[in-house]
């Protein structure tokens, strides 16, 4: 592999994406100038532990950036724009402008991320949350540490979490739901409300298929309304609706944009020398032959990475081929799930959907596609292997007759 030799880096995000593409970039030896941008004042930080870990009671308030400000500047050589969101990029120019200058590049990563979608009409309202920064996370923690009646919006990953934090501090916790199941295009239809029955276990209100019509107060909130009337109290309300690419900073700019930065297998975006990489980037992924966009730890990590080495080595690049995984804890129970979950069928291969333990397999065609458990920590890896390099679905099978805690398989 030839050296990457000088140039310039420009990273846009200060995001774990970022943070690994800096990272990748000087171990795989480039030694020219870095510049990391980033909207939010903070260094990068996790995002998974703030609606974890950092909402539980009693859990210390500060938190941990993934990488120090000293460790940028002597350890990685690189100059860190904090609070300084890219506003416009011109490809033809190889700049990224901001409010406050213009930064030239001969290599671009784009890690911008998402944003949170927002209620409509409550701005200015008081006790109205979306949770995507720490700066939502220390406003969410301090009403529930405060005792408020929390009501969440959307049974999504994130929404669980909050209600699980809630319930842990014994506080009035309902969820609404839009859709007349949970959880379907994360684990879909049929094993989103094995997952939704945790809230019931314990003691927080699940509605389904209700529409919010209003969320009222003077000043403050006071209370959720919903379409069949329904009004539901609330001094905390959190929006758990999903999230929207960062990228109204590239209109204009010629990138191709469609729910995120549309990538190729490689993350190259339209430009010259420009990629993509986590919760942005929209690219073709050849383990699953489609394209995707991907919200997830894992992949921030390991894309910043691939981008940053595919950037610098343009003669040798690599696809970035992935098995997506995610992890959320919900009452003390942990649930993962790798793959894809658009398969024919699922087959519960460990315990069962009623209970506080069970593997269920999907299969695409003859293949094993995903894999969801809960509290099957032991399991999780040893198919996300499988569904690496595409296993056939009766060697999945096969494993799970192998693992502990086997049952009887049961189709759906």
């Amino acid at each position: 592999m030839d050296s990457p030799g000088r140039g310039a880096l420009v990273v846009v995000g200060a995001s774990l994406a970022g943070l690994r593409a800096v990272e990748s970039a000087r171990k795989a030896g480039f030694d020219g100038r870095i510049t990391l941008v980033g909207e939010e004042v903070h260094l990068p930080y996790d995002r998974p532990p703030l609606s974890k870990e950092f909402l539980s009671a009693g859990a210390p308030i500060d938190h941990v950036p993934l990488c120090g400000r000293s460790e940028f500047a002597d350890d990685y050589g690189v100059d860190v724009l904090l609070g300084e969101p890219a506003t416009g990029l011109d490809l033809d120019a190889r700049v990224v402008h901001t409010r406050e200058r213009q930064i030239s590049y001969s290599a671009l990563i784009i890690a911008t991320g998402v944003r949170a979608r927002e209620l409509r009409g409550t701005s200015g309202l008081a006790g109205v949350h979306v949770l995507r920064t720490l700066d939502d996370a220390r406003s969410v923690r301090r009403a529930l540490d405060d005792g408020a009646r929390t009501v969440v919006i959307g049974a999504g990953f994130i929404g669980s979490e909050v209600a699980s934090a809630a319930r842990e501090r014994g506080l009035r916790t309902t969820i609404v739901e839009a859709l007349p199941a949970p959880m379907v295009r994360s684990v879909g239809p049929d094993l989103g409300p094995a997952l939704a029955s945790l809230h019931e276990r314990n003691g927080t209100t699940l509605i389904c298929g209700q529409e919010v019509t209003a969320i009222e107060g003077t000043g403050r909130v006071e209370r959720v309304r919903l379409a069949d009337g329904t009004s539901i109290e609330a001094d905390l309300v959190v929006a758990g609706i999903g999230a929207t690419p960062a990228t109204e900073w590239l209109a204009g700019s010629g990138l191709p944009i469609d729910d995120g930065v549309v990538c190729d297998e490689h993350l190259r975006a339209g430009g010259a020398d420009v990629y993509a990489a986590g919760d942005v980037a929209r690219w073709h992924n050849p383990r699953f032959g489609t394209s995707m966009r991907v919200e997830h730890w894992s992949n921030a990590a390991e894309q910043g990475a691939r981008a940053a080495r595919n950037a610098l080595f343009p003669a040798v690049v690599e696809p970035y081929r992935t098995v997506p995984y995610f992890w959320s804890d919900w009452y003390g129970s942990r649930i993962q799930f790798a793959g894809i979950a658009d398969g024919d069928e699922h087959v519960v291969v460990s315990g069962d959907l009623t209970g506080e333990r069970f593997v269920a397999l999907y299969r695409r065609g003859d293949e094993l596609s995903g894999a969801l458990t809960l509290n099957g920590q032991r399991h999780i890896m040893r198919y996300r292997r499988l569904i690496a390099r595409g296993a056939n679905f009766d060697e999945a099978l096969a494993l799970a007759e192998t693992m502990a805690y086997r049952h009887p398989t049961t189709r759906s």
